[in-house]
């Protein structure tokens, strides 16, 4: 990774790659492929759309036992019905876990009672736990099955019941500064952290993104044939060039940047070496 040009973006960078965390799914193998984050890390893990819950939380409880910081993901159409909510609660609170993220959900048909975000925070509101952030997602690029005006509705009526937002996954820098100030100007005041490719092998990247449910974001690649010529110039995609086309976007407080949440598509190895090299650079 290149130097950015100014001091106040070097220092967002080095702050941003510091704090960042991974996504990763459940998958044999991905607990001996987490050994090289540092101790303590934050690790989110993603709700298959036809696994479930249970597989969620399975592997979340093996990686609190081994140290990790975890932050579950459940979607709202995988959850059956209060009770079973009541039970994921119960599983969280045992494993002391802070930060949750909610999301929609990828199955065609809710399992149960949920079929939205919102209607599981509001039931969570219901339910003693011990939660202190509660995220959720959001679309920048737009979503294949809602349009914007509902996608801005559906996060307005969320942001009372959550503590921050994280965006899809995003290569085009300037739409999504133009997002952020979009939402800042309509009332969206949630921190937002920033959905970052990692360190993927090109193929793999397109394949595994639309069996895990983030195939928007590379739909839309289709709309930015530059974007994908990037991705088209070698075998394995970094994100060297968006995060220091982002680094502008990060440098100003108004837009209220958290940090990168990073889809490594379980290639962990690969994007922590990228980030302990870039954080290198920058120091």
């Amino acid at each position: 990774m290149k130097r950015p040009a100014s001091e106040i973006e070097r220092k967002v960078l080095l702050h941003d790659l510091h704090e960042a965390y991974m996504e990763i799914f459940p998958a044999p193998g991905i607990e001996e492929k987490l050994k090289v984050l540092e101790p303590n890390s934050y690790v989110a893990v993603t709700c298959s759309p036809s696994k479930g819950v249970d597989e969620t939380l399975e592997l979340t409880w093996r990686l609190v036992d081994a140290g990790f910081r975890v932050v579950p993901h459940i979607a709202a159409k995988n959850v059956r019905n209060h009770d079973h909510l009541r039970d994921i609660v119960r599983q969280l609170k045992k494993m002391k876990i802070e930060s949750l993220f909610v999301p929609g959900g990828d199955r065609p048909k809710p399992e149960g009672e949920f079929s939205s975000a919102f209607q599981l925070l509001s039931a969570l509101e219901g339910i003693d736990h011990d939660i202190r952030e509660i995220g959720v997602g959001a679309h920048p690029e737009g979503h294949p099955d809602v349009d914007s005006a509902t996608l801005f509705s559906e996060l307005q009526k969320k942001q009372a019941l959550c503590q921050y937002m994280v965006t899809q996954m995003c290569f085009d820098s300037d739409f999504l500064g133009s997002w952020l100030h979009d939402m800042r100007a309509r009332g969206i005041t949630l921190p937002v952290w920033i959905g970052l490719p990692g360190v993927i092998d090109r193929n793999r990247l397109i394949k595994t993104s639309f069996r895990i449910g983030v195939g928007d974001s590379l739909r839309f690649l289709r709309k930015k044939p530059n974007i994908a010529a990037q991705l088209m110039k070698s075998s394995t995609y970094k994100p060297d060039e968006l995060v220091l086309k982002l680094a502008r976007y990060q440098a100003d407080p108004d837009n209220l940047i958290a940090g990168y949440h990073i889809f490594c598509f379980n290639q962990v190895e690969a994007t922590e070496k990228w980030r302990h090299d870039s954080i290198a650079v920058l120091q």
